[in-house]
């Protein structure tokens, strides 16, 4: 229990202490999640989410039915974590929407990852820009198989010009976790750009999400 332990070795004693950044991944949710339950503390709660889901990236993303069966996860904590997703999401949206995204890549791989690598299908999106390359608006246009998904250009120009965007990044995550591109990711990406460019938008990059992130720009493939 965490009363056994040196007070300066709890996790919120040592947040106050030492900051959050001596903190584990497990101590940062047990101080968010506050309480365990009868038998089990908070921090062992913790672990065993974590041995669950993997990451950080996977439990923010849960739905209510994927946990409602875990023993002391109820509805509070579950709200608890939907919303430090939630203040997660919009903040880095808020840094990105305040710079150019040409100058924030980790940033905008952060983001990324955050909204896109939970999926199990997958999903192609667009971070839609304006003249200074500076966020208007993401949208996640099309779902796919576990494998693939469907891109329709049409769609893809109708986004772009109801928000008036001057450049677009395109996003697509693998579920694999391979984050390579693959002989119809680099195929499509050119089809797209053809496309805006009769409309004068400039395609940026192109970014994969997987355990890692992979953008085609870097590689002179955009």
């Amino acid at each position: 229990m965490l009363k056994t332990l040196p007070k300066a070795s709890r996790p919120r004693e040592k947040l106050i202490q030492r900051g959050a950044k001596s903190l584990s991944d497990a101590e940062l949710l047990a101080v968010m999640l506050r309480s365990g339950y009868a038998g089990k503390d908070v921090l062992s709660m913790a672990e065993e989410l974590l041995a669950r889901y993997q990451n950080f990236a996977q439990l923010l993303n849960v739905s209510y039915d994927d946990v409602s069966h875990i023993k002391g996860l109820g509805l509070a904590k579950y709200a608890q974590i939907c919303a430090i997703h939630e203040i997660v999401e919009r903040s880095l949206m808020h840094k990105l929407a305040n710079k150019s995204v040409l100058n924030s890549s980790v940033i905008c791989s952060r983001y990324l990852k955050l909204v896109m690598a939970h999926h199990e299908h997958e999903v192609f999106a667009c971070l839609l820009l304006d003249t200074h390359h500076q966020l208007l608006h993401f949208e996640q246009l099309f779902k796919g198989t576990l494998n693939s998904a469907s891109v329709y250009p049409s769609e893809v120009i109708k986004c772009v010009l109801k928000v008036n965007a001057a450049a677009v990044i395109f996003a697509h995550n693998h579920p694999s976790g391979d984050c390579q591109p693959s002989q119809a990711d680099l195929h499509i990406t050119q089809h797209l750009k053809k496309a805006l460019a009769l409309i004068n938008v400039n395609v940026l990059d192109h970014i994969i999400v997987g355990d890692d992130t992979y953008s085609m720009a870097d590689h002179g493939q955009c």
